[in-house]
């Protein structure tokens, strides 16, 4: 059984930084396809950042410059460090992973930006 636990989101003032983490209860392979998400309220789930199958990475428009995404395989984490965060980060931040033609989700973690 794959989880995912999100944490390290928070509320934070416009222009700061916050770094969520994502912790795997399995291996993660440097071939995974792993990759954080998030979902403002009325608005669809969008992918922020991500791992591909080759172990580059991908970034949304909004958040390329400002957002680095980042995995430590010995621990099974993945990271989202988010600098220079703006009011429109506001959402819920989830980490997904597919494998095998499974796709996992975390929870979720807030993250509140107050500008």
């Amino acid at each position: 059984q794959v989880e995912l636990v999100e944490s390290g989101g928070g509320l934070v003032q416009a222009g700061g930084s916050l770094s969520p983490s994502c912790a795997a209860s399995v291996y993660i392979w440097g071939t995974d396809v792993m990759g954080w998400y998030r979902q403002a309220p009325g608005k669809q789930r969008e992918l922020v950042a991500g791992f591909t199958s080759s172990g580059s990475t991908n970034y949304a428009d909004s958040v390329k410059g400002r957002f680095t995404i980042s995995r430590d395989n010995a621990k099974n984490t993945v990271y989202l460090q988010m600098n220079s965060l703006k009011s429109e980060d506001t959402a819920v931040y989830y980490c997904n992973l597919k494998r095998f033609g499974n796709i996992y989700w975390g929870q979720g973690t807030q993250v509140t930006v107050s500008s």
